[in-house]
Protein backbone atom coordinates (compact mmCIF):
# COMPACT_ATOMS: atom_id res chain seq x y z
CA UNK A 1 0.00 0.00 0.00
CA UNK A 2 1.39 3.39 -0.96
CA UNK A 3 1.53 6.40 1.37
CA UNK A 4 -1.14 8.06 -0.77
CA UNK A 5 -3.44 5.05 -0.42
CA UNK A 6 -2.91 5.04 3.36
CA UNK A 7 -3.81 8.71 3.59
CA UNK A 8 -6.98 8.10 1.57
CA UNK A 9 -8.23 5.36 3.92
CA UNK A 10 -11.45 6.11 5.71
CA UNK A 11 -11.55 4.98 9.32
CA UNK A 12 -14.77 3.76 10.89
CA UNK A 13 -16.93 6.74 11.93
CA UNK A 14 -17.24 7.32 15.68
CA UNK A 15 -20.58 6.55 17.30
CA UNK A 16 -22.98 9.30 16.30
CA UNK A 17 -20.75 10.35 13.40
CA UNK A 18 -18.58 12.97 15.15
CA UNK A 19 -15.71 12.48 17.59
CA UNK A 20 -16.41 14.72 20.58
CA UNK A 21 -13.56 16.95 21.79
CA UNK A 22 -14.19 19.15 24.82
CA UNK A 23 -10.60 19.22 26.05
CA UNK A 24 -9.04 22.70 26.18
CA UNK A 25 -5.30 23.29 26.21
CA UNK A 26 -2.76 26.11 26.21
CA UNK A 27 -3.91 29.69 26.71
CA UNK A 28 -7.56 28.69 26.52
CA UNK A 29 -7.04 26.22 29.35
CA UNK A 30 -5.28 28.81 31.49
CA UNK A 31 -8.07 31.33 30.93
CA UNK A 32 -10.72 28.76 31.85
CA UNK A 33 -8.74 27.70 34.91
CA UNK A 34 -8.73 31.31 36.15
CA UNK A 35 -12.46 31.64 35.47
CA UNK A 36 -13.15 28.44 37.40
CA UNK A 37 -11.62 29.90 40.58
CA UNK A 38 -14.63 32.20 40.96
CA UNK A 39 -17.25 29.48 40.42
CA UNK A 40 -19.05 27.25 42.92
CA UNK A 41 -16.87 24.23 43.58
CA UNK A 42 -17.92 20.57 43.37
CA UNK A 43 -15.53 17.77 44.38
CA UNK A 44 -16.06 14.69 42.23
CA UNK A 45 -14.93 11.16 43.00
CA UNK A 46 -12.48 9.04 41.03
CA UNK A 47 -15.17 7.32 38.93
CA UNK A 48 -16.81 10.62 38.02
CA UNK A 49 -13.42 12.07 37.05
CA UNK A 50 -12.78 9.06 34.83
CA UNK A 51 -16.13 9.54 33.09
CA UNK A 52 -15.39 13.25 32.62
CA UNK A 53 -12.12 12.42 30.87
CA UNK A 54 -13.81 9.82 28.70
CA UNK A 55 -16.48 12.34 27.69
CA UNK A 56 -14.20 15.24 26.80
CA UNK A 57 -11.73 13.21 24.76
CA UNK A 58 -14.48 11.55 22.72
CA UNK A 59 -14.32 7.99 24.07
CA UNK A 60 -18.01 8.28 25.00
CA UNK A 61 -19.08 9.98 21.74
CA UNK A 62 -21.76 11.14 21.08
CA UNK A 63 -22.04 12.24 24.74
CA UNK A 64 -20.85 15.79 25.37
CA UNK A 65 -21.59 15.77 29.08
CA UNK A 66 -23.29 13.93 31.91
CA UNK A 67 -26.73 12.64 30.93
CA UNK A 68 -29.94 14.57 31.42
CA UNK A 69 -33.20 13.03 32.56
CA UNK A 70 -34.53 12.07 29.11
CA UNK A 71 -31.34 10.31 28.03
CA UNK A 72 -30.92 8.67 31.42
CA UNK A 73 -34.47 7.30 31.47
CA UNK A 74 -34.26 6.03 27.90
CA UNK A 75 -30.89 4.36 28.47
CA UNK A 76 -31.95 2.59 31.65
CA UNK A 77 -35.20 1.39 30.09
CA UNK A 78 -34.31 0.75 26.43
CA UNK A 79 -30.48 0.93 26.10
CA UNK A 80 -30.84 3.91 23.78
CA UNK A 81 -30.40 7.65 24.05
CA UNK A 82 -33.51 9.78 23.76
CA UNK A 83 -32.73 10.33 20.04
CA UNK A 84 -32.74 6.56 19.43
CA UNK A 85 -29.00 5.97 19.22
CA UNK A 86 -27.79 2.77 20.86
CA UNK A 87 -26.23 3.37 24.29
CA UNK A 88 -26.45 0.73 27.05
CA UNK A 89 -25.19 2.38 30.26
CA UNK A 90 -26.08 5.58 32.11
CA UNK A 91 -23.22 8.07 32.46
CA UNK A 92 -24.21 10.30 35.35
CA UNK A 93 -22.87 12.74 37.90
CA UNK A 94 -24.67 12.07 41.19
CA UNK A 95 -24.37 14.13 44.38
CA UNK A 96 -26.21 14.21 47.68
CA UNK A 97 -29.23 16.45 48.23
CA UNK A 98 -27.32 18.99 50.32
CA UNK A 99 -24.72 19.54 47.60
CA UNK A 100 -27.38 19.75 44.91
CA UNK A 101 -29.43 22.39 46.73
CA UNK A 102 -26.59 24.93 46.47
CA UNK A 103 -26.10 24.46 42.70
CA UNK A 104 -28.19 26.53 40.31
CA UNK A 105 -29.34 25.34 36.90
CA UNK A 106 -28.08 27.47 34.05
CA UNK A 107 -24.85 28.24 35.91
CA UNK A 108 -21.31 26.91 35.59
CA UNK A 109 -19.69 24.79 38.30
CA UNK A 110 -15.99 24.16 38.86
CA UNK A 111 -15.15 20.46 39.07
CA UNK A 112 -12.39 19.53 41.50
CA UNK A 113 -10.69 16.24 42.26
CA UNK A 114 -10.21 14.92 45.80
CA UNK A 115 -7.00 16.86 46.44
CA UNK A 116 -8.78 20.13 45.66
CA UNK A 117 -7.25 20.72 42.22
CA UNK A 118 -9.84 22.22 39.86
CA UNK A 119 -9.80 20.21 36.64
CA UNK A 120 -12.76 21.46 34.62
CA UNK A 121 -16.20 23.01 34.39
CA UNK A 122 -19.73 21.64 34.26
CA UNK A 123 -22.40 23.77 32.57
CA UNK A 124 -25.32 22.70 34.75
CA UNK A 125 -28.51 22.41 32.73
CA UNK A 126 -30.58 20.11 34.92
CA UNK A 127 -31.06 18.21 38.18
CA UNK A 128 -33.21 15.15 38.77
CA UNK A 129 -33.68 12.31 41.23
CA UNK A 130 -33.26 8.67 40.32
CA UNK A 131 -34.47 5.42 41.80
CA UNK A 132 -31.23 3.56 42.46
CA UNK A 133 -32.73 0.11 42.98
CA UNK A 134 -34.66 0.42 39.72
CA UNK A 135 -31.47 1.42 37.91
CA UNK A 136 -29.53 -1.42 39.55
CA UNK A 137 -32.05 -4.05 38.46
CA UNK A 138 -32.21 -2.77 34.88
CA UNK A 139 -28.50 -2.20 34.36
CA UNK A 140 -26.88 -4.88 36.54
CA UNK A 141 -29.77 -7.39 36.67
CA UNK A 142 -29.55 -7.37 40.47
CA UNK A 143 -30.09 -5.11 43.48
CA UNK A 144 -27.53 -7.02 45.54
CA UNK A 145 -25.12 -4.57 47.21
CA UNK A 146 -22.39 -7.26 47.04
CA UNK A 147 -22.20 -6.62 43.31
CA UNK A 148 -19.36 -4.05 42.91
CA UNK A 149 -21.23 -1.98 40.31
CA UNK A 150 -24.39 -1.92 42.44
CA UNK A 151 -22.30 -1.03 45.50
CA UNK A 152 -20.89 1.99 43.66
CA UNK A 153 -24.38 3.03 42.60
CA UNK A 154 -25.70 2.84 46.17
CA UNK A 155 -22.75 4.87 47.49
CA UNK A 156 -23.49 7.73 45.09
CA UNK A 157 -25.91 10.53 45.91
CA UNK A 158 -29.54 10.42 44.83
CA UNK A 159 -29.56 13.69 42.85
CA UNK A 160 -28.14 13.62 39.33
CA UNK A 161 -26.59 16.69 37.70
CA UNK A 162 -26.60 17.00 33.93
CA UNK A 163 -24.74 19.23 31.51
CA UNK A 164 -21.80 19.61 29.18
CA UNK A 165 -18.31 19.09 30.56
CA UNK A 166 -15.07 20.87 29.65
CA UNK A 167 -11.71 19.84 31.13
CA UNK A 168 -8.43 21.69 31.25
CA UNK A 169 -6.59 18.86 33.02
CA UNK A 170 -4.77 17.51 29.99
CA UNK A 171 -4.81 13.83 30.89
CA UNK A 172 -5.81 11.64 33.84
CA UNK A 173 -3.19 10.74 36.43
CA UNK A 174 -1.97 7.20 35.71
CA UNK A 175 0.43 4.80 37.41
CA UNK A 176 4.11 4.97 36.47
CA UNK A 177 4.89 2.88 33.41
CA UNK A 178 1.52 3.50 31.80
CA UNK A 179 1.83 7.01 30.41
CA UNK A 180 3.77 5.90 27.32
CA UNK A 181 0.76 3.92 26.16
CA UNK A 182 -1.86 6.60 26.82
CA UNK A 183 -3.66 7.80 23.68
CA UNK A 184 -6.93 9.63 23.14
CA UNK A 185 -9.38 8.29 20.54
CA UNK A 186 -8.07 10.87 18.07
CA UNK A 187 -4.52 9.65 18.68
CA UNK A 188 -5.37 5.95 18.30
CA UNK A 189 -7.15 6.78 15.05
CA UNK A 190 -4.06 8.60 13.84
CA UNK A 191 -1.87 5.62 14.84
CA UNK A 192 -4.18 3.18 13.03
CA UNK A 193 -4.07 5.31 9.91
CA UNK A 194 -0.26 5.46 9.98
CA UNK A 195 -0.10 1.68 10.37
CA UNK A 196 -2.24 1.36 7.25
CA UNK A 197 -4.91 -0.79 8.88
CA UNK A 198 -8.42 -0.68 7.46
CA UNK A 199 -9.80 -3.30 9.88
CA UNK A 200 -8.90 -3.37 13.57
CA UNK A 201 -10.10 -5.71 16.31
CA UNK A 202 -10.27 -4.39 19.86
CA UNK A 203 -9.64 -6.49 22.94
CA UNK A 204 -10.82 -5.39 26.39
CA UNK A 205 -8.95 -6.71 29.40
CA UNK A 206 -8.18 -5.91 33.02
CA UNK A 207 -5.96 -8.98 33.52
CA UNK A 208 -2.62 -10.16 32.15
CA UNK A 209 -3.10 -11.95 28.84
CA UNK A 210 -2.93 -15.74 29.27
CA UNK A 211 -2.84 -18.41 26.58
CA UNK A 212 -6.63 -18.45 26.10
CA UNK A 213 -6.67 -14.69 25.46
CA UNK A 214 -3.67 -14.97 23.16
CA UNK A 215 -5.41 -17.71 21.20
CA UNK A 216 -8.61 -15.77 20.52
CA UNK A 217 -6.67 -12.59 19.73
CA UNK A 218 -4.60 -14.41 17.13
CA UNK A 219 -7.67 -16.13 15.70
CA UNK A 220 -9.23 -12.68 15.27
CA UNK A 221 -6.00 -11.30 13.77
CA UNK A 222 -6.28 -13.82 10.93
CA UNK A 223 -9.38 -11.93 9.75
CA UNK A 224 -8.31 -8.29 10.26
CA UNK A 225 -5.29 -6.05 9.70
CA UNK A 226 -4.42 -5.30 13.30
CA UNK A 227 -5.22 -5.77 16.97
CA UNK A 228 -5.68 -2.99 19.50
CA UNK A 229 -4.86 -4.44 22.89
CA UNK A 230 -6.79 -1.99 25.05
CA UNK A 231 -6.47 -2.74 28.78
CA UNK A 232 -8.59 -0.85 31.27
CA UNK A 233 -6.28 0.93 33.72
CA UNK A 234 -8.50 2.89 36.12
CA UNK A 235 -9.26 1.61 39.59
CA UNK A 236 -10.74 -1.92 39.57
CA UNK A 237 -11.53 -4.43 42.33
CA UNK A 238 -9.10 -4.70 45.22
CA UNK A 239 -7.85 -8.16 44.21
CA UNK A 240 -7.10 -7.18 40.60
CA UNK A 241 -3.47 -6.99 39.46
CA UNK A 242 -2.12 -3.40 39.39
CA UNK A 243 -2.17 -1.78 35.98
CA UNK A 244 1.58 -1.07 35.98
CA UNK A 245 2.30 -4.80 36.47
CA UNK A 246 -0.16 -5.75 33.75
CA UNK A 247 1.52 -3.35 31.33
CA UNK A 248 4.87 -5.09 31.84
CA UNK A 249 3.14 -8.40 31.14
CA UNK A 250 1.63 -7.08 27.90
CA UNK A 251 4.96 -5.65 26.78
CA UNK A 252 6.76 -8.97 27.43
CA UNK A 253 4.10 -10.93 25.57
CA UNK A 254 4.01 -8.66 22.53
CA UNK A 255 7.79 -8.55 22.28
CA UNK A 256 8.10 -12.34 22.15
CA UNK A 257 4.93 -13.79 20.65
CA UNK A 258 3.22 -11.32 18.28
CA UNK A 259 4.18 -10.26 14.78
CA UNK A 260 5.72 -6.77 14.64
CA UNK A 261 3.46 -4.03 13.32
CA UNK A 262 0.26 -5.95 14.01
CA UNK A 263 -0.60 -4.84 17.56
CA UNK A 264 -1.27 -1.41 19.00
CA UNK A 265 -1.00 -1.38 22.81
CA UNK A 266 -2.95 1.52 24.25
CA UNK A 267 -4.65 2.06 27.61
CA UNK A 268 -8.25 2.90 28.46
CA UNK A 269 -8.48 5.14 31.56
CA UNK A 270 -12.05 4.08 32.36
CA UNK A 271 -13.37 2.26 35.41
CA UNK A 272 -14.98 -1.15 35.37
CA UNK A 273 -18.71 -1.22 36.00
CA UNK A 274 -19.07 -5.02 35.98
CA UNK A 275 -22.38 -4.66 34.16
CA UNK A 276 -21.96 -7.86 32.17
CA UNK A 277 -24.03 -7.89 28.96
CA UNK A 278 -24.75 -4.16 28.88
CA UNK A 279 -21.09 -3.40 29.46
CA UNK A 280 -20.12 -5.65 26.55
CA UNK A 281 -22.12 -3.36 24.23
CA UNK A 282 -20.63 -0.33 25.99
CA UNK A 283 -17.07 -1.62 25.54
CA UNK A 284 -17.74 -2.26 21.86
CA UNK A 285 -19.06 1.27 21.25
CA UNK A 286 -16.13 2.83 23.10
CA UNK A 287 -13.65 0.83 20.99
CA UNK A 288 -15.51 1.97 17.87
CA UNK A 289 -14.77 5.54 18.97
CA UNK A 290 -11.10 4.60 19.28
CA UNK A 291 -11.13 3.37 15.67
CA UNK A 292 -11.86 -0.36 15.94
CA UNK A 293 -14.01 -2.04 13.30
CA UNK A 294 -14.33 -5.33 15.23
CA UNK A 295 -14.53 -6.23 18.91
CA UNK A 296 -13.83 -9.52 20.70
CA UNK A 297 -16.54 -10.73 23.06
CA UNK A 298 -15.52 -13.80 25.02
CA UNK A 299 -16.97 -15.81 27.83
CA UNK A 300 -18.50 -13.84 30.73
CA UNK A 301 -17.41 -10.48 29.34
CA UNK A 302 -17.46 -7.78 32.08
CA UNK A 303 -18.99 -10.29 34.46
CA UNK A 304 -18.46 -10.76 38.17
CA UNK A 305 -19.53 -13.53 40.53
CA UNK A 306 -22.55 -15.50 39.33
CA UNK A 307 -24.74 -12.58 38.32
CA UNK A 308 -24.69 -13.35 34.58
CA UNK A 309 -24.79 -16.43 32.39
CA UNK A 310 -21.46 -17.41 30.77
CA UNK A 311 -22.49 -16.19 27.31
CA UNK A 312 -25.09 -13.54 28.15
CA UNK A 313 -22.68 -10.86 26.93
CA UNK A 314 -22.78 -12.42 23.47
CA UNK A 315 -26.54 -12.95 23.41
CA UNK A 316 -27.31 -9.28 24.11
CA UNK A 317 -25.90 -8.20 20.74
CA UNK A 318 -28.93 -9.87 19.14
CA UNK A 319 -31.17 -7.27 20.81
CA UNK A 320 -29.77 -4.53 18.56
CA UNK A 321 -30.70 -4.21 14.92
CA UNK A 322 -27.94 -4.55 12.34
CA UNK A 323 -26.02 -1.31 11.97
CA UNK A 324 -27.23 0.38 15.16
CA UNK A 325 -23.93 -0.39 16.88
CA UNK A 326 -21.73 -0.03 13.82
CA UNK A 327 -18.93 -2.33 15.00
CA UNK A 328 -18.69 -6.05 14.29
CA UNK A 329 -18.62 -8.30 17.37
CA UNK A 330 -16.51 -11.46 17.20
CA UNK A 331 -17.77 -14.18 19.53
CA UNK A 332 -15.47 -16.82 20.99
CA UNK A 333 -16.04 -19.92 23.08
CA UNK A 334 -14.06 -20.59 26.24
CA UNK A 335 -10.63 -21.82 25.10
CA UNK A 336 -8.08 -24.08 26.77
CA UNK A 337 -4.90 -26.05 26.11
CA UNK A 338 -5.58 -29.70 25.22
CA UNK A 339 -2.73 -32.09 25.94
CA UNK A 340 -3.94 -34.62 23.38
CA UNK A 341 -4.51 -32.01 20.68
CA UNK A 342 -1.16 -30.49 21.72
CA UNK A 343 -2.48 -26.98 21.32
CA UNK A 344 -5.14 -24.42 22.12
CA UNK A 345 -8.74 -25.38 21.36
CA UNK A 346 -12.41 -24.85 22.25
CA UNK A 347 -15.46 -27.08 22.55
CA UNK A 348 -16.00 -26.48 18.83
CA UNK A 349 -12.65 -27.94 17.84
CA UNK A 350 -11.56 -30.38 20.57
CA UNK A 351 -13.17 -33.82 21.08
CA UNK A 352 -11.29 -34.70 24.27
CA UNK A 353 -12.44 -34.67 27.87
CA UNK A 354 -11.83 -32.31 30.77
CA UNK A 355 -8.96 -34.46 32.05
CA UNK A 356 -6.91 -33.59 28.97
CA UNK A 357 -7.42 -29.86 29.33
CA UNK A 358 -5.23 -27.37 31.20
CA UNK A 359 -7.53 -24.81 32.77
CA UNK A 360 -6.68 -22.85 35.91
CA UNK A 361 -8.68 -20.30 37.87
CA UNK A 362 -7.27 -16.90 38.76
CA UNK A 363 -7.27 -17.99 42.43
CA UNK A 364 -5.19 -21.06 41.62
CA UNK A 365 -2.70 -19.03 39.61
CA UNK A 366 -2.31 -16.43 42.38
CA UNK A 367 -1.69 -19.23 44.90
CA UNK A 368 0.99 -20.77 42.67
CA UNK A 369 2.72 -17.43 42.14
CA UNK A 370 2.63 -16.66 45.86
CA UNK A 371 4.49 -19.93 46.52
CA UNK A 372 7.06 -19.12 43.86
CA UNK A 373 5.71 -21.78 41.53
CA UNK A 374 5.70 -21.09 37.80
CA UNK A 375 2.27 -21.67 36.22
CA UNK A 376 2.39 -24.24 33.42
CA UNK A 377 3.36 -22.96 29.96
CA UNK A 378 0.05 -24.33 28.71
CA UNK A 379 -1.67 -21.63 30.78
CA UNK A 380 0.61 -18.61 30.47
CA UNK A 381 3.83 -17.68 28.73
CA UNK A 382 6.91 -17.91 31.01
CA UNK A 383 7.85 -14.28 30.32
CA UNK A 384 4.46 -13.18 31.67
CA UNK A 385 4.67 -15.50 34.68
CA UNK A 386 8.13 -14.10 35.47
CA UNK A 387 6.78 -10.53 35.62
CA UNK A 388 3.95 -11.64 37.91
CA UNK A 389 6.25 -13.59 40.22
CA UNK A 390 8.65 -10.65 40.52
CA UNK A 391 5.73 -8.37 41.37
CA UNK A 392 4.47 -10.68 44.12
CA UNK A 393 7.99 -11.09 45.53
CA UNK A 394 8.44 -7.31 45.63
CA UNK A 395 5.29 -6.94 47.72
Amino acid sequence: MTIEEKNDMQLIPPHGGTLVNRQVVGEQAEALREEAKSLPNLVINSRQLSDAHMIVQGAFSPLTGFMGHEDYTSVVKDMRLANGQSWPLPVTLAVDSHQASDLKEGKQIALAQADGEIVGILSLDGKFRREREEEAQAVYRTTDSQHPGVANLYQDGDVVLSGKVTLFQERPALENGIEAHYRTPAQTREAISKLGWSTVVGFQTLNPVHRSHEYIQKCALEAVDGLMLHPLVWKTKGDDIPASVRMRCYEALLENYYAPGRVLLSVLPAFMRYAGPREAIFHALVRKNYGCTHFIVGRDHAGVGNYYGPYDAQHIFKEFETGSIGITPLFFENSFFCKRCEGMATEKTCPHGIGDRVSLSATQVRAMLAKGEMPPVEFTRPEVAKVLMESIAAN
